[in-house]
């Protein structure tokens, strides 16, 4: 679906994507009634739990999810689309050129980019973790015989949901959207269930509350904004996602289903703290009848699955968006439906999430203690994608300067306050996703700052095509038959494979082709435009195929298309030259030692490039080189 057309999806279609909208993209933020309130009052915060504080924390609810949410994700942020795309890298190429081959002008709008999409990393290891857990616990509430139990059972339902991901999501994705639903039925249900006898709690959709909560309870009111936080925190998956479906089923899905449901729910639970403030130890489990407890347990726990599987799927997405554009070394993508091109699974980055996940549990033990883990990542997200969001208003979109500094201040104030907020988490957990995001950034510049070094090593003797050409006129090589085609990134240079093979087998084929693959700024290339020729004369051909960053390689098929174009051949015909590197840290200026090492492991490790641009492998050459960094 293109987020883009003209008049979008309507009528049964519409209703059918909207509906699976609420599995992918609203799985994370649909999830918060279980912690959110709970962690508003937590002791430590000092916060009594009486009807002036609960219709502060209340209003405050209601007033994030309409303004990040309503107002700034759904009215604004989600027309920064990419051809459709949505997440802050694709908000971040809108801003500024981000690919290898692009000349980056303003480096810290890059910069700023990879850090939110690094940060991202840490947020979707705790996500699964804390949804998981969070709807375990209230077994716990049924009985405190399963209280030894859910650790156990949490690391157990993690271990399953991660081995699932190598078969694919394309079986159970069918009842993501009916089983999400189910789960905004339950707790739109739980939340009337209380309002009908306590309504006046509705008197908290006026702000006075919330102004008057922060007059009266001062800097512990402030702390408390960190735990309202997690009532939004899916925001950035809700853009990141909508790519899936378009912005209509997103908006629909939000306003007639999400945000009723969620707002019944919270202010169900502000009705059940009203009347029984000892609730509050697990107000969305107290709320629930005794009879309905284990299903609804069961319910939330299906929910908290499918919202860490919109996770997950988030970060194999984001780990390909980043290969494609250089940001990080090639890794291992199998595509797990025949139908579904945007269904992946990426083996390490599926492993290490698990091993994440399950030390968070045993790390932090409750779901409450992972909260304060949680947020400071993605408010940090959120302030980095305003600023991306000024840029493009601005400058892509020509809108005026008075209104993009009023929109983009207002919502940069509120995300700073979110920030600040979540700032006070860090000794207390908050520290893990910056950890994780910060080590995931060094790596992703470490990567592209090592392959600029290394192509400047190479092309400091490179050889251009012309001045080759011109030199066979004098001492012509013997021609054997076939079609060899010799990869390398620069166009107008000689392949270096091309000079060793000349070198040592002193031999040409009959054709030459010499391919480049470029990675473009946007996420798919229409296949007019996937390629172009160039005949340089005496069977030599300049050919260049370009891929969207969300498209994986495939080079066979694109020679395939080049028939049209007068370049036609037998795929047996074809032998394919690659160059390969062996890599030297050294004290050469370009690059630390210690970080020329880091990039040197990582190439290493990285996958073999005739298996990530689909090459038979038994028509593949390699011929290596050593280089110094």
């Amino acid at each position: 679906m293109n987020a883009t057309a003209p008049h979008g999806p309507r009528g049964r279609y519409l209703a059918t994507l909207s509906l699976a909208a609420l599995g992918i993209v609203y799985g994370d933020i649909g999830t918060s009634p279980l912690y959110a309130v709970r962690e508003s009052f937590l002791p430590q915060h000092g916060l009594d739990v009486t009807p002036a504080n609960i219709l502060g924390v209340l209003s405050l609810i209601f007033w994030s999810l309409i303004l990040v949410i309503s107002v700034k994700y759904l009215g604004f942020i989600l027309r920064a689309d990419n051809r459709g795309e949505g997440g802050i890298l694709a908000l971040a190429s809108l801003a500024t050129p981000m690919g290898m081959r692009q000349a980056a002008g303003r480096p810290w709008l890059v910069a700023l980019g990879l850090f939110g999409t690094a940060l991202l990393y840490g947020d979707g290891a705790i996500t699964p973790a804390i949804s998981v857990l969070s709807a375990v616990e209230g077994l716990e509430v049924a009985t405190p015989l399963f209280a030894p139990y859910i650790l156990p059972i949490t690391i157990a339902i993690l271990v399953l949901l991660f081995l699932q991901q190598r078969h694919g999501t394309a079986g159970i994705g069918r009842v993501f959207g009916p089983v999400t639903l189910l789960w905004f039925a339950t707790i739109a249900g739980l939340g009337i269930l209380h309002l009908v006898s306590q309504p006046e709690v509705l008197a908290a959709v006026s702000p006075h509350h919330a102004v008057r909560f922060f007059l009266e309870n001062g800097w512990r009111g402030f702390v408390v904004l960190g735990s309202v936080f997690l009532v939004v925190t899916g925001g950035e998956a809700l853009y990141a996602d909508m790519g899936h479906f378009g912005r209509r089923p997103v908006r629909v899905a939000w306003f007639a289903v999400v945000l009723p449901a969620l707002l019944l729910n919270y202010f169900g639970q502000g009705a059940l703290l009203m009347t029984q403030p000892g609730a509050i130890e697990n107000p969305f489990y107290r709320m629930t009848p005794a009879w309905a407890l284990y299903p609804v347990v069961c319910i939330a726990t299906a929910a908290t699955v499918i919202a860490s599987q919109a996770l997950i799927s988030g970060a194999f997405s984001l780990t390909m968006h980043a290969v494609q554009l250089g940001y990080l070394p090639r890794v291992t993508i199998e595509h797990t439906s025949a139908r579904e091109r945007g269904q992946i699974y990426i083996p390490a980055v599926n492993w290490l999430l698990m091993l994440a996940c399950i030390g968070l549990v045993l790390g932090f033990r409750s779901a409450s203690h992972l909260a304060a883990a949680y947020g400071v990542a993605v408010t940090t997200t959120m302030v980095i994608t305003t600023v991306l969001f000024f840029v493009v208003a601005r400058e892509r979109w020509r809108w005026r300067l008075p209104v993009v500094v009023v929109l983009s201040g207002i919502f940069l104030a509120i995300d700073l306050a979110f920030w600040g907020a979540n700032l006070v988490k860090i000794p207390h957990g908050g520290w893990f996703p910056l950890v994780v995001g910060a080590l995931i950034f060094g790596l992703m510049t470490t990567w592209r700052r090592g392959r600029q070094v290394l192509a400047e090593r190479i092309e400091g003797g490179l050889l251009p095509i012309d001045t080759f050409l011109q030199s066979l006129a004098g001492s012509a090589p013997a021609r054997v038959r076939g079609t060899a085609v010799f990869m390398y990134g620069n166009p107008a240079a000689t392949p270096p494979a091309l000079l060793h093979n000349l070198k040592h087998n002193q031999v040409l084929h009959e054709r030459v082709i010499l391919l480049s693959v470029e990675t473009v700024e946007v996420p798919q290339v229409a296949p007019e435009e996937r390629a172009k020729v160039e005949a340089l004369g005496r069977g030599f051909y300049r050919v260049q195929l370009r891929y969207g960053f969300m498209e994986e390689p495939d080079l066979p098929e694109g020679l395939g298309m080049l028939a049209p174009m007068g370049l036609s051949f037998k795929p047996l015909e074809i032998t394919y030259f690659l160059g390969r590197e062996t890599l030297i840290a050294s004290r050469q200026p370009g690059m630390p030692v210690w970080r020329a090492r880091i990039f040197a492991v990582m190439a290493r490790n990285a996958r073999m490039a005739s298996s990530f641009f689909r090459l038979p492998p038994n028509r593949v050459v390699e011929l290596g080189a050593q280089i110094e960094l």
